[in-house]
């Protein structure tokens, strides 16, 4: 479970640990991932359970959970991972990415994408980096194409979410072949 930090001048992307619990607490109220996903953070004990998680699976090797800090606000925003790591077939999901309501809109989302899809395909040496987002969650998806990312199709009514909605999930991705042109276009910025 040792994976590096990643950061540029505007945020750093700091592995998670246990000590996170409280700075991510008072954000976590803020969010309502079970709206368009299976992840309940709604109550401390479900964001334990969902931190709990996020080290089972980075201790299994298939993700590297992350807290979120901005740099320019000073302040810790959220939290993202890599998930569903396969190194056989160098393959990746990006996501479980949530921030309070302050950093929302602010144009940190597109840095932590950026520092994410980089360190992905440079160091990581995957080939293909995956998104699923709830179909019907508009605002995320079209932030995923704002990256580049294409919509590979959609997995219908695949997971349950709140209330026991069964939700469809939009499929987006970017290949490690059109890495190049992705960074230099839709993060041009960067």
């Amino acid at each position: 479970m040792n994976y590096p930090s990643l950061e540029n001048a505007y945020v750093r992307l700091i592995p998670l640990r246990p000590e996170h619990f409280e700075l991510l607490l008072p954000l976590s109220i803020q969010v309502d991932l079970y709206m368009y996903g299976p992840s309940d953070i709604s109550t401390p004990d479900k964001l334990k359970a969902y931190i709990h998680d996020a080290f089972a699976k980075a201790k299994q090797g298939s993700a590297q959970p992350y807290i979120i800090y901005d740099k320019t606000k000073k302040a810790y925003a959220g939290s993202t991972r890599f998930g569903h790591m396969d190194t056989n077939h160098k393959t990746l999901h990006i996501g479980w990415t949530w921030l309070g309501t302050d950093f929302r809109g602010s144009g940190i989302n597109t840095h932590i994408k950026y520092l994410m899809l980089d360190y992905a395909f440079t160091a990581m040496d995957m080939e293909k980096v995956a998104f699923r987002i709830d179909e019907r969650n508009m605002r995320s998806r079209k932030a995923v194409e704002k990256l580049g990312a294409t919509l590979e199709g959609i997995l219908r009514q695949n997971l349950i979410v709140k209330n026991g909605f069964r939700r469809s999930t939009a499929c987006y991705s970017i290949l490690k072949s059109e890495w190049p042109k992705i960074k230099t276009t839709f993060f041009k910025s960067i």
